[in-house]
């Protein structure tokens, strides 16, 4: 169960869809679950909300000209129930303007409003690169030629302070066989041709090299527990989730045992799962039930909750 005392206790008036050691999650409109959360009490918002793509799609996508609008509401709830040094991560991919092989600029005219009228920072840009998305809109792509492959998410990671809380040796990444190799024979200190002075400092063995703000992580989930499982009990899957490795990351990098996650539009609730694995609390909100119905075979091998005559999903315990 969710073990802060206050948040516990402003949901008495709801039932959780089913429970974990460290989290629950919650159906109905997070825009309205949100408001039940007390200020400055999230230290993590990591989300990917529906995209603002040119056609619809079953998990209820906003269009491009309308979507800034629709999202400023969550917004600002986001910004009242974050930590001072908390963080929000928003993954949102692109789209193209109706009939035409040009790009909407939706995303940025968000950050900027995130930013200038929201009040957010933007403490850094991410790109989510997967090499295995397939070459869509094919109109554009596969069928005219005059397009590539689309193959990255923008990733606002953005901040109430200038200075949220972030500590990139939680991830860093294993030494090229290069720097290992740097690492046995020595560097000698000199000027690169770039004008950047290496010094015998750059021959510290750190553990590992720092992760650039590029995150290569395929998305080709095929034959997981989570689709095996809902497969076998007849459960429609998400159409759209993001891989574990990238929630991994940013929890990782951006909260400590014990600290609160949120994912306003959970899905298949990686988030929470991965939150739960890494032993953080977390909350979870989606409006859409027959995802969630899918995502407790994530947690399990058999799903650890069962509903109740009133609907509730109850942890057994």
């Amino acid at each position: 169960m969710i073990s802060d005392t206050t948040t516990t206790q402003k949901f008495n008036t709801f039932s959780p869809y089913y429970t974990q050691n460290n989290g629950a999650v919650y159906l109905g409109d997070s825009l309205e679950l949100i408001k039940f959360l007390d200020d400055n009490s999230i230290n993590l918002i990591l989300t990917s909300p529906p995209f603002a793509l040119t056609r619809k799609k079953e998990y209820g996508n906003e269009s491009a000209d309308k979507y800034v609008e629709w999202f400023l509401p969550f917004a600002y709830e986001f910004k009242r129930v974050l930590t001072d040094n908390g963080s929000f991560v928003l993954d949102l991919g692109g789209a193209y303007l109706s009939g035409n092989p040009v790009r909407s600029i939706y995303q940025y005219e968000l950050l900027v409003k995130l930013c200038k009228e929201v009040g957010f920072f933007l403490a850094q840009e991410f790109y989510h690169y997967n090499p295995a998305r397939l070459p869509t809109p094919a109109e554009w792509v596969t069928i005219r030629r005059i397009r590539v492959k689309d193959s990255v998410n923008v990733v606002w990671w953005l901040s109430k302070t200038p200075n949220p809380k972030a500590d990139n040796r939680k991830i860093l990444k294993p030494y090229s066989q290069s720097m290992k190799q740097l690492l046995k024979t020595g560097y000698k200190a000199k000027k690169r041709p770039s004008g950047h002075d290496i010094s015998e400092k750059f021959q510290k063995d750190n553990q590992g090299a720092i992760p650039p703000n590029l995150l290569e992580i395929a998305n080709t989930e095929s034959n997981s527990a989570y689709l095996r499982r809902c497969k076998a009990a007849g459960i429609r899957t998400h159409p759209a989730r993001f891989p574990q490795g990238f929630a991994e990351f940013f929890i990782k990098f951006l909260t400590d045992e014990d600290d609160m996650v949120l994912d306003p539009f959970a899905g298949s609730n990686t988030t929470g799962f991965v939150a739960e694995t890494l032993q953080r609390r977390w909350i979870s909100f989606e409006i859409n039930e027959d995802y969630l119905v899918g995502s407790r075979y994530r947690f399990s091998q058999q799903p650890d909750s069962a509903k109740g005559e009133e609907g509730k999903v109850k942890s057994e315990e």
